[in-house]
């Protein structure tokens, strides 16, 4: 009888060591090091078929211009959001890891996916629910698929049995933490079952090219939980994020092998699933009755998509010595830029002023262009005076206090123009060569911080 083996592997990153370590060397993490067992490999291991299944022939090198290859025509689903965060719809043969707070509706969504695939038959494999509580939430949904089969199990080996029976065409795995390999000998969740089990998963998808989607817990900060090598494994890693007290979702992706990974789909949570959509700009912008100072609306792009977000902010003398900075939704450092901007530009004092800024609608933006909607929301707050609601805003700022150009402005300009607003403030330098006669929306062009202050207020 062998010996049983035993090594340490970092929870954050993956990393191995013979021996416990206080600091990963690879990642920098403290105290992350966990013993666990391991086993030699083994005849069949990492392999989803049997050994009985037969040996594969091994590969030879081919030069790059011998290699021919067909472009694959993408699975489209009744889902134009998923559809767009994933480039276009579902590659078969992918792996994507989708993960999310709990409660947030991954199973919701996916259970939805596999209803919305007419004519494909799905296997929908379940770890952490049973068949019935599956069956309870599919009652609720409006799309119906008859292939769509459900399992409930953890054992890998088990599912693959099950799958060379039924042989589907998608396969779901909710969630991957609950996976065990009998290859493996450590408790399910654990670094080596989450990579040996991943491995095994992208092993079906890329021989058989099945789309296969796992759905993956978050740690605490938010990362996907597991070694970090399980995100270099897939070929997209998408995120849903939202609050859970809110009836919005955000579907977006931090890593796509085929297609951008700037694109955003936007979810309503209701009782018969998630709703897309289509309009996201309209749900961002609060319906007010009357005008309030600290509000600008900017136009900012998503991937492809343009929206329309609106910013507020809340400027008031600090009364505890020290002045807050907080922001919700916005990089707090590109905040205490634009603040030093506007008091070393344009003559603003705010190093006594609290200042809050709120990105409404609960979206998290990171797009230059909004600088110009930031400031002006600023200014209206310190001021005490509201911006027209028949203005938005769309340009960068850079230290000197220039209005700088912004990518796809015809875009924004078309947006803006579609939501029924007038007038429109961009860089002067972004209208270059554009044609402002088939707009109806007027576009002003701004060079400087004190030209756009002018024209506002």
């Amino acid at each position: 009888m062998s010996k049983t083996k035993t090594s340490f592997f970092c929870q954050n990153c993956g990393s191995q060591s013979a021996k416990w370590i206080g600091k990963c060397p690879a990642c920098g993490e403290w105290n992350t090091y966990v013993e666990e067992v391991i086993q030699k490999e083994e005849s069949g291991k990492g392999n989803w078929k049997s050994p009985a299944s037969g040996m594969k022939k091994a590969n030879t090198p081919r030069k790059i211009q011998e290699v021919k290859y067909e472009e694959q025509a993408r699975w489209v689903t009744r889902d134009g959001e998923l559809d767009r965060v994933l480039g276009g719809g579902i590659v078969p043969g992918s792996l994507v890891l989708i993960g999310g707070e709990p409660g947030i509706g991954k199973s919701t969504l996916m259970l939805q996916i596999a209803l919305m695939l007419q004519g494909k038959t799905v296997l929908y494999v379940s770890g952490e629910e049973s068949e019935a509580q599956i069956k309870m939430r599919a009652d609720r949904m409006e799309a119906k698929n008859p292939d769509c089969y459900v399992l409930s199990e953890t054992n890998t080996q088990q599912i693959f049995q099950q799958i060379e029976v039924l042989k589907p065409d998608f396969l779901i795995i909710d969630s991957i933490q609950t996976l065990n390999s009998q290859y493996v000998e450590s408790a399910a969740g654990s670094v080596s079952q989450v990579r040996e089990c991943t491995a095994e998963l992208m092993k079906f998808a890329k021989e058989t090219g099945t789309p296969v989607f796992l759905i993956g817990h978050i740690t605490k900060d938010g990362s996907i939980a597991g070694p970090k090598v399980l995100e270099h494994m897939v070929d997209t890693v998408l995120q849903f994020e939202g609050d859970r007290h809110l009836t919005y979702r955000i579907l977006r992706t931090s890593k796509n092998r085929f297609g951008s990974t700037h694109e955003l789909g936007i979810y309503e949570m209701r009782a018969e699933g998630l709703r897309t959509v289509a309009n996201p700009s309209e749900i961002l912008l609060t319906q007010r009755e009357e005008v309030l100072n600290g509000v600008a609306i900017g136009a900012m792009m998503e991937g492809n998509r343009p929206l329309l977000i609106e910013i507020q902010s809340l400027v008031s003398p600090a009364t505890y010595g020290t002045p807050q900075r907080s922001s919700t939704g916005h990089d707090a450092k590109r905040l205490n830029m634009l603040l030093a901007v506007l008091e070393k530009r344009g003559g603003m004092r705010l190093g006594q002023q609290d200042v809050f800024l709120n990105v409404a609608g609960g979206i998290r933006v990171d797009d230059p262009g909004l600088d110009l909607a930031v400031c002006a929301s600023l200014i209206s707050s310190y001021e005490d005076t509201p911006v027209s609601e028949e203005l938005c805003f769309a340009g960068e700022i850079g230290l000197g206090g220039e209005i700088r150009a912004v990518s796809r402005i015809e875009n924004r300009i078309a947006e803006a123009e579609k939501l029924g607003f007038k007038k429109i403030i961009v860089s002067k330098y972004a209208i270059k060569g554009l044609d402002l006669k088939k707009y109806k929306i007027q576009v002003i062009a701004v060079s400087k911080l004190e030209e756009m202050y002018q024209r506002i207020f």
